[in-house]
C-alpha cells in the first residue's frame, strides 16, 4: 500500500509539471491526455461512493456512471491550473472538485443506528448473510473506463492496520490476520463502512485508500481538522468493535 501511495505521488508530480506546460502552450489535447494518467485514483473513489449509495438504497443502479463526475474534471483543472501551485494542491483539488459534484447529486446518507445498536446480537450466519447481500447488491457495479488502469481497483487496499493502530490492538489484528484472508477483510470493512454516515465513511476512505492527510481531508470536506480526526477515530472504533463482535467472540 505504501508503495502504491508513493507511485501516485510521483505520477502526480510529473503530471502537474506537464499540465502547467501544456496549459501555457494552450495545448488542450495533450493537457487532457496527461490528466488522464491520474484519474484512475479519482475514478475509483467515485466508484466506491456510487457503490455505497446503491448498496444503501440511496441510488438506483444505472442512474449515474463514475465518468459523469470525472469528465467534468478536465474542464475544472484546465480552467484552474494557474491557481494550483503544487502537485499536492492538484491532488487535493481533484478530490475537492469531484466531492462537490457528488454532493450535488447524491442524497446525504444517515447513520445506520439499527445496525450498530444491534452489533452485539448478530450471529455468524447473520453477518455472513449481510456480507453476501452487500457483495451482490452494491460492490463492484462500477468499473474503470477501459483506458484507465484497472489495477487501481485492487480490493486489498483495506488492511487491519487501518483499523487496529495501537500496540494492544495489533495483538487482536494478529489473531484476525491468522484466520482471515485479504478479500474477507476487505468485504467486512466495506460492509461496515456502508453502514456509517457519509462524512465518517468518506474521511476513513480518503485517509486509508487515498493517502491524504487529515489536514488535506479537512480542506476537501470543508470542515475543521478536529472534526476530521474525530470522524476518523469514530470510524476506526466502529470497525474495530465489529471485527471483535464478528470474529473474536466465541458466541458468534
Amino acid at each position: 500500500m505504501e508503495t502504491a501511495m508513493s507511485d501516485i505521488k510521483i505520477i502526480m508530480k510529473e503530471t502537474y509539471s506537464k499540465l502547467v506546460t501544456f496549459k501555457r502552450k494552450e495545448n488542450r489535447e495533450s493537457f487532457n491526455k496527461e490528466l488522464l494518467k491520474v484519474l484512475p485514483q479519482i475514478y475509483r473513489y467515485v466508484s466506491k461512493r456510487l457503490n455505497s449509495a446503491v448498496a444503501n438504497g440511496k441510488l438506483n443502479k444505472g442512474m449515474f456512471n463514475p465518468s459523469d463526475f470525472t469528465d467534468q474534471l478536465f474542464i475544472e483543472v484546465y480552467d484552474n491550473i494557474d491557481d494550483i501551485k503544487s502537485e499536492n494542491e492538484l491532488h487535493v483539488f481533484l478530490f475537492k472538485k469531484v466531492d462537490e459534484l457528488l454532493e450535488d447529486s447524491l442524497v446525504e446518507e444517515e447513520f445506520d443506528h439499527v445496525f450498530f445498536d444491534n452489533i452485539d446480537t448478530y450471529s455468524k450466519p447473520e453477518w455472513d448473510a449481510m456480507e453476501e447481500n452487500y457483495t451482490q447488491d452494491g460492490d463492484g457495479d462500477f468499473l474503470l473506463l477501459e483506458e484507465l488502469d484497472d489495477s487501481s481497483l485492487d480490493k486489498t487496499n483495506y488492511t487491519l492496520n487501518h483499523v487496529f493502530i495501537t500496540d494492544e490492538e495489533k495483538k487482536l489484528a494478529d489473531k484476525l490476520d491468522a484466520s482471515l484472508d485479504k478479500e474477507r477483510i476487505y468485504n467486512h470493512i466495506q460492509l461496515v463502512l456502508d453502514k456509517m454516515n457519509l462524512p465518517m465513511r468518506t474521511v476513513f476512505e480518503l485517509f486509508t485508500n487515498e493517502g491524504l492527510t487529515t489536514e488535506e481531508i479537512a480542506d476537501i470536506r470543508k470542515t475543521t481538522l478536529d472534526q476530521v480526526e474525530e470522524l476518523l477515530a469514530s470510524a476506526r472504533l466502529l470497525l474495530k468493535n465489529s471485527f471483535e463482535k464478528r470474529f473474536l467472540i466465541d458466541s458468534n
